[in-house]
């Protein structure tokens, strides 16, 4: 195993170019002790915000803002989510330290923020042979995943001041008319599997089990590893859709994206993150391994998985649907109905089979 996978920058994609000159002009209003030349380049994971690596001298940040060509409403909230930064990084560790934020959209054309560049490994699906975690160190990076998420969802999200942050009360039916009108709003093709999907989860419907502060999209890809013992987690990513609701929706979020190496091979191909190697536990495993460290007690697992799936289906069909109207050149996302299809293929073979794991 390598120590030399770092996430790490590349070349500004086309259509997502910067101001340079008005963004060097901020950066030294509002922080006059930066010294050197400005450099900007861009993460090229991730579907959804834009991130950019900055560097100013010897001093390294990580830009966000939304993607162009899409209204600013909560899923882009810059200032929502720095807000999170804020109040977390004073009492949960793994978070990146918040240094500044804007709405003033002359500078690039959309309200961003600026925080620290945390350093370590991030593990991508697609990871080189030779860069794949042994099975032990695996197991031991998803062991670290779960103990982190359940830190998160131990949070007094009021003692943090961010008890404003979200509704805990009727988060699951929310969820889930949510949900069902984005996709209909952006649907593209007929896929009668999401549908049937979002009609059964409106029928099944259980109460909140509790109230936390949940991620809302926690997986392998938005968590920072120690570059010296990959089953530390230092960082979490991506707080964007963070809010206060039902801890078991943000697992069922987890589980969603969590591909088992028995899933069929054109599942196996969408996966975001490296479940599928060995050493890592299955969906069931890791729900097991969730209420263990917890305490808390998961019934009707079917469901918070196929919330999963339909979630992550819908926000596949929301960026296929910007990449049809030609609000994105991004061609990663020309795929993406595929994707669309397949979890729903998947959501009914859990419906039906009523289990989480050996869905074919």
């Amino acid at each position: 195993m390598s120590n030399n996978w770092k996430d790490n920058s590349t070349k500004i994609r086309k259509g997502e170019e910067l101001n340079f000159g008005n963004l060097e002009r901020y950066l030294k209003e509002q922080m006059p002790d930066l010294e050197g030349r400005l450099l900007v380049e861009q993460f090229p994971s991730g579907f959804s915000n834009l991130t950019y690596l900055v560097k100013v001298g010897e001093r390294q940040f990580v830009l966000r803002r939304p993607p162009f060509g899409v209204e600013i409403k909560s899923a882009h909230d810059m200032g929502r989510e720095y807000k999170i930064l804020q109040a977390l990084s004073t009492s949960y560790a793994k978070v990146p330290k918040p240094y500044l934020y804007t709405e003033d959209k002359e500078i690039l054309g959309a309200p961003f923020y600026m925080m620290e560049r945390v350093e370590g490994i991030i593990l991508r699906a697609k990871m080189p042979e030779g860069m794949q975690p042994n099975a032990a160190t695996m197991h031991g990076i998803a062991k670290g995943m779960v103990d982190t998420m359940v830190e998160l969802h131990e949070v007094d999200y009021e003692a943090v001041g961010l008890g404003e942050l979200g509704k805990p009360d009727g988060y699951v039916e929310r969820q889930i008319e949510g949900w069902t009108k984005r996709y209909l709003k952006s649907k593209t093709n007929e896929v009668a599997s999401i549908e049937k999907a979002a009609k059964w989860l409106h029928e099944n419907m259980p109460k909140e089990s509790a109230a936390s502060l949940i991620h809302n999209d926690f997986k392998y890809d938005n968590l920072i590893l120690d570059s010296n013992d990959w089953t530390k987690v230092i960082a979490v990513l991506d707080w964007e859709m963070s809010t206060l609701g039902d801890p078991l929706m943000d697992l069922g979020t987890s589980i969603g994206y969590w591909v088992n190496n028995n899933d069929p091979e054109w599942m196996q191909q969408m996966a975001l993150s490296p479940t599928t190697l060995p050493g890592n536990p299955s969906r069931g495993e890791l729900v097991q391994m969730y209420a263990e460290k917890s305490g808390r007690q998961i019934d009707n697992i079917v469901f918070y998985y196929v919330y999963g799936i339909f979630k992550i289906a819908v926000i596949s069909q929301q960026i296929y649907y910007r990449y049809k109207m030609g609000h994105t050149q991004d061609k990663r996302f020309a795929a993406l109905i595929g994707a669309v299809k397949g979890l729903g293929a998947m959501a009914m073979q859990a419906i039906e089979k009523d289990r989480i794991d050996d869905l074919f």
